[in-house]
């Protein structure tokens, strides 16, 4: 603990030739570290929990609150930047897609930048989430098919979508009937891409948002009843 704080008091003196560390600098050094957090304990999954739940609940002050606590707890900002990145997918998605793209390159950012002024693009990536439409659905959705595959194992993969690169695959009938979307007005042609055995299953909820409700809208007109969009 005390090589700890010495190490603290230390990087106050970057910026100059010469440092000599006093014990009035020590003492700063201890009541800044009062601040800091144990990476490795429950306040540090305790505060990452509030950050991620401030924005997901577009709560910007509260979001930037828990990155200040984060930042002066001496947190690692590339941590930061890649639970923003996961956020933008998991909670915004495609409510708004360019949250991902700014999570990203915040995070590419962080990466060149670094403490300190990296915090300055850390808040405005907070900020921008917090403050964006939210949808799940593709967390969602995921989530559906991967306990879908769990429960019905590998069911076979129907032979009009088969890959047929050899003679003995098209005679068996691979890739037969295969309807090529392009080849069709308004690029889409009904046929069916899921397993016999799991037919007509919906796995993708639009949100309700305006931009998925449009997704609804096409889904709707191109599949019909089928998936009940």
């Amino acid at each position: 603990r005390m090589l700890n704080l010495l190490e603290l008091t230390a990087e106050s003196y970057e910026e100059e030739e010469k440092a000599v560390i006093t014990d009035e600098a020590v003492t700063q050094s201890a009541q800044r570290k009062v601040a800091m957090y144990d990476k490795e304990g429950e306040q540090h999954y305790d505060i990452i929990s509030a950050f991620i739940k401030s924005i997901r609940g577009s709560d910007p002050n509260a979001g930037v609150y828990w990155l200040a606590r984060m930042i002066e707890g001496g947190e690692d900002p590339k941590f930061i930047a890649r639970r923003l990145l996961i956020l933008a997918s998991e909670d915004i998605g495609n409510a708004n897609p360019n949250a991902l793209l700014l999570a990203n390159s915040c995070f590419r950012s962080v990466e060149v930048i670094g403490y300190p002024e990296c915090r300055i693009i850390l808040s405005q990536a907070v900020v921008y989430l917090a403050t964006s439409p939210k949808s799940n659905s593709s967390y969602m959705a995921i989530n559906e098919a991967q306990s879908l595959v769990n429960e019905t194992g590998d069911l076979d993969v129907p032979l009009h979508i088969r890959n047929a690169p050899t003679k003995l695959m098209k005679d068996l009938d691979y890739g037969k009937g295969y309807k090529y979307a392009h080849s069709y007005k308004g690029h889409f042609e009904e046929q069916e891409y899921l397993p016999e055995a799991i037919q007509g299953k919906k796995l993708f909820e639009p949100g309700d948002n305006t931009r998925e409700e449009e997704m609804r809208k096409r889904l709707r007109e191109w599949w019909g009843k089928k998936y009940g969009y």
